[in-house]
């Protein structure tokens, strides 16, 4: 079983994908996209999608820390149901509150430079997202 976790934002996506066992959470990249335009970078993700075997795809669904979905979590949930009838795949929505804060200390933590981190918040964020996946389903 390997996983891909998504943090979709309006201008990026995060991608981190799973090892072969289901266990660990890596981070590849992050996606340029424009939500405007309706460019979401589908041919990428299809080659990563191909290229790690991937089976189940996990999106972040941002929720208000009260639980109720704003305007970005509708936009990750048409997100989601627009690759999961894009790619044949399932797709889980994942509550990702504080993700990218949790995200924002472990770099904090290994030192990496302000300017760094902007580069790498957003693929650490998919990091957390799809490692809290895993971890629940052990």
């Amino acid at each position: 079983m390997r996983a891909l976790g998504l943090d979709v934002g309006t201008k990026t996506i995060g991608v981190a994908v799973s090892d072969a066992f289901g266990w660990t959470a890596q981070g590849i990249e992050t996606v340029r996209i424009n939500e405007e335009r309706q460019k979401f970078g589908l041919d990428r993700l299809k080659e990563i999608i191909d290229s790690y075997e991937i089976d189940k795809i996990i999106v972040g669904l941002p929720k208000n820390m009260n639980g109720s979905i704003g305007e970005r979590g509708e936009a990750c949930k048409r997100f989601a149901k627009m690759i999961e009838e894009e790619f044949n795949l399932p797709v889980i929505l994942w509550d990702e509150r504080l993700s990218t804060m949790a995200a924002e200390r472990l770099l904090i933590s290994a030192d990496v430079s302000r300017k760094k981190r902007k580069q790498v918040i957003d693929k650490m964020a998919a990091v957390v997202i799809l490692q809290n996946y895993l971890d629940s389903i052990k």
